[in-house]
């Protein structure tokens, strides 16, 4: 039987059906970060369980490390972290470790999510690594006990989805620029209940980084996980990490990993076709990703009696059918596990290159993990940055979330590269607007909302 890359890796992970409908599926790794740990090794204590697989645990600090160096590098949860990963001997990347980063960032870089596992955080951004064709779940804590205990989650089968990127990306439009597209088409409802499978073309042609991008954005339109079928992109970043297999089994894995792509009859119950040619570089505009434009278009108008739209306008201090470009920005935040990789500060640093932070901004920039912080130090990066006015931050996920204080203040509008705009996100009264890592630093050093491709060479 015809079978989806989703069915091949969910039907090889199976266990067992509950009584109550729900699947038993295994789960080969699982990754936590430290505003969780604390409260799942506590229900460990309670219960008197222990971790059932220690070897295929690893525990992150991210979300609450500060990212400046002048800070000290500890918190109630960071300490807390420390102890339980310490009682329940699982792996912790601490702050000052060299493998230290973002846990969506790190898990790739480490090998730890590799085509046809299953991974589960306790994070909704967990589907990052679909990317690589890893099958990757987020959690709450109470699942999270389950996993850590019994190495299964038990989950309601998803219904399938196929979106196939065809024509080409235009000049300056990355995969962010894609997912803001997406999100805005389809609305942030749309892929509830759905395991989604990117495929066409313009996939094809991506780099692994940038299919993380939009992996990562699949929770913002509703998305329960994605996947991208592996290929020899995934097996060239694959190889090699510390947790990748190696010699003959990795051979062997390879093998197997090509086989996880979906059926030529296969069939999925909501499929769509999206030409990409004409999309351009986009900038949010509201108060969630689905409130997105293109750089060039206006800020929308509300229909007679929709409060939804007028209730973003106001918060985001804007008028319907004024110019999105040309907007004043007070800081730019260029970051999280959306847009922290190596190919985001490359083009950043492209876009900045020889100018200037503008007047009055406030730019930081906050990579992915600390080996990219160090593999952008060595191709001079930092020097460009810090030149150019930005601060050059420790990694960490720092203005995504604000959970390490990384805040601006109210009335501030900030042009940020994460993947979440909700009102209070990154400080109380802040005004976000989502755009790539390029169109970040356009906007950093021109003081306000711009086009990148007016910063860009024509052959970019």
């Amino acid at each position: 039987m015809a079978r989806t890359l989703f069915e091949k890796i969910w039907d090889y992970h199976h266990v067992a059906t509950r009584p109550d409908g729900r699947e038993l599926i295994y789960i080969d790794r699982h990754a936590v970060h430290e505003l969780h740990a604390p409260h799942a090794f506590a229900d460990l204590d309670s219960s008197g369980r222990s971790v059932r697989r220690r070897d295929l645990t690893m525990v992150v600090q991210d979300h609450t490390v500060p990212t400046r160096t002048d800070l000290p590098l500890g918190s109630k949860h960071i300490d807390a972290t420390r102890i339980g990963a310490r009682k329940y001997q699982v792996r912790l990347i601490d702050v000052a470790e060299a493998a230290h980063g973002i846990v969506h960032v790190i898990t790739p870089e480490l090998g730890v999510a590799l085509p046809g596992l299953t991974l589960a955080c306790p994070d909704s951004h967990a589907s990052t690594v679909g990317a690589l064709g890893c099958l990757a779940f987020g959690c709450g804590t109470t699942e999270l006990g389950h996993v850590l205990t019994t190495q299964t989650m038990a989950l309601v089968k998803p219904r399938q989805m196929r979106i196939n990127f065809t024509g080409s990306l235009g000049r300056g439009v990355g995969a962010k620029d894609l997912a803001l597209h997406l999100i805005r088409t389809l609305g942030v409802d749309a892929g509830r209940g759905y395991a989604v499978e990117y495929a066409g073309e313009v996939i094809r042609a991506m780099d692994v980084e940038a299919r993380m991008t939009l992996c990562n954005m699949t929770i913002e339109w509703g998305g329960r996980t994605c996947l991208i079928a592996p290929d020899e992109k995934v097996f060239a970043f694959s190889k090699g990490r510390a947790a990748a297999p190696k010699g003959q089994e990795w051979d062997d894995a390879v093998a197997w990993w090509r086989t996880l792509k979906t059926d030529d009859k296969a069939s999925f119950e909501y499929e769509i076709d999206i030409d990409c040619s004409g999309v351009a570089p986009q900038i949010s505009w509201g108060t969630d990703p689905a409130q997105s434009i293109g750089i060039s278009e206006n800020v929308p108008s509300p229909i007679l009696g929709e409060v939804r739209t007028q209730g973003a306008l106001d918060y985001m201090g804007l008028k319907a059918g004024e110019a999105i470009s040309g907007i004043p920005v007070d800081r730019v935040f260029i970051g999280s596990c959306s847009n922290s990789r190596m190919s985001d500060l490359r083009l950043a640093a492209d876009v900045i290159r020889g100018r200037h932070v503008a007047p009055g901004v406030t730019a930081i920039v906050v990579p992915g993990s600390s080996t990219i912080k160090h593999q952008a130090e060595n191709e001079g990066l930092d020097k460009i940055f810090l030149e150019a006015g930005f601060e050059w931050r420790n990694s960490g996920c720092s203005m995504c979330a604000g959970a390490n204080g990384d805040v601006g203040q109210a009335g501030e509008r900030i042009v940020s590269t994460t993947n979440r705009n909700f009102e209070n996100r990154q400080g109380r009264g802040v005004r976000t607007h989502l755009a790539s890592a390029a169109m970040a630093a356009a906007a950093a050093v021109s003081g306000r909302i711009v086009d990148v491709r007016d910063f860009l060479s024509p052959e970019v």
